[in-house]
C-alpha cells in the first residue's frame, strides 16, 4: 500500500470514523431504551386492567414504530439521503399491499377488534357462519372453541364485514319457550302449572317478571309462548330444565302434548 493510499485511509478514517462510532453507539442505547419502554408500557398496562388481547399488540406495536424511528435516524447519521430512501420503502410499501391486501384486511380487521372489542376472550359469539366461545383474539385471526370441542379459526376481516352477535355481551338473557297443548285442554290450568314450574326456580329472575301468554292456534296444538329473564350463564341449564319439567309435568296433570295427525278418509 503506497503513501497516497495510507493518507485517504486515514482521512476517511478521521472523517467518518466517530462518525460510524457515533451512529452505532446511539443504535445500541436506542434498542436499548427502547426494551425499557416497552417494559414500561407492559407494566402501566397491566396496572391499568386493560384487555390481556390487546397488551401484546401494543407493545409490539410501539416496540416496531420506535425501531422505526430510530433506524431512520441512525441512517441519517451516517449520510444516507434518507428522502430517497423513504420514497423507495413507501413504493415498495405499496407493492407489497396490494399484494397482501386481504392479509392488511385481517390486519386492519385485528386491530379494529382490539380497539373497539365487540367481543372479548371468553364470549359466546355467533359470526361468519360459527358459534363458540372465544378462545384467542390474535392480530389476523380469531380463534373459537365449540361446544363439541372443535377450533374454528376466523379471519379477522370476515369477522369485522359481517354480521356477529355476541351473547355475552350482557349480564342476563331472555329465555323463550313455546309449549303446545291440545285443543280439547284446559288452558287457564297449563297457565298455572306453568307459573308454578318458573316461580321456585331460583336462577328466574324476578324482575323482569315471567311471562305467559296463548301464541297462536296452530293446526293441531294451542301454543302457548314463555319468556323468562336469567343470569347469561344459566340460559342452557335454565331452557333444558324447564323443557324436561314441562314434559313431566304435562302429563302428570292431563294435559296433552299434541304432535302433527293427518285424518285420512277412505271413500268408496
Amino acid at each position: 500500500m503506497n503513501e497516497i493510499d495510507i493518507d485517504s485511509l486515514k482521512s476517511f478514517i478521521l472523517e467518518y470514523g466517530p462518525i460510524l462510532i457515533g451512529a452505532i453507539l446511539v443504535l445500541l442505547v436506542g434498542l436499548w431504551v427502547i426494551r425499557i419502554l416497552t417494559r414500561a408500557i407492559g407494566k402501566f398496562l397491566d396496572k391499568r386492567n386493560i384487555d390481556p388481547s390487546l397488551k401484546p399488540f401494543i407493545k409490539s406495536l410501539f416496540g416496531s414504530l420506535m425501531k422505526v424511528l430510530l433506524y431512520i435516524s441512525v441512517l441519517g447519521m451516517v449520510g444516507i439521503e434518507m428522502t430517497s430512501f423513504i420514497a423507495i420503502l413507501g413504493a415498495a410499501g405499496l407493492a407489497v399491499g396490494l399484494a397482501l391486501s386481504g392479509t392488511l384486511q385481517n390486519f386492519a380487521g385485528g386491530v379494529v377488534i382490539l380497539l373497539l372489542k365487540p367481543f372479548k376472550v371468553g364470549d359466546f359469539i355467533e359470526a361468519a357462519g360459527y358459534n363458540g366461545t372465544v378462545k384467542g383474539i390474535q392480530i389476523f385471526n380469531t380463534v373459537l372453541k365449540t361446544g363439541d370441542n372443535k377450533i374454528i379459526i376466523i379471519p379477522n376481516g370476515s369477522l369485522m364485514n359481517a354480521s356477529l352477535t355476541n351473547f355475552s355481551a350482557e349480564e342476563t338473557r331472555r329465555v323463550d319457550w313455546t309449549f303446545g297443548i291440545g285443543y280439547g285442554d284446559n288452558y287457564d290450568k297449563a297457565k298455572e302449572v306453568l307459573t308454578n314450574l318458573l316461580v321456585p326456580d331460583e336462577r328466574i329472575l324476578k324482575d323482569p317478571a315471567p311471562f305467559i301468554a296463548l301464541s297462536g292456534l296452530g293446526d293441531s296444538s294451542v301454543n302457548i309462548v314463555v319468556r323468562a329473564w336469567v343470569n347469561s350463564a344459566d340460559y342452557w341449564s335454565v331452557f333444558f330444565d324447564m323443557n324436561e319439567k314441562v314434559y313431566k309435568t304435562f302429563e302428570k296433570e292431563g294435559l296433552n302434548i299434541p304432535f302433527p295427525q293427518m285424518d285420512v278418509h277412505v271413500i268408496k
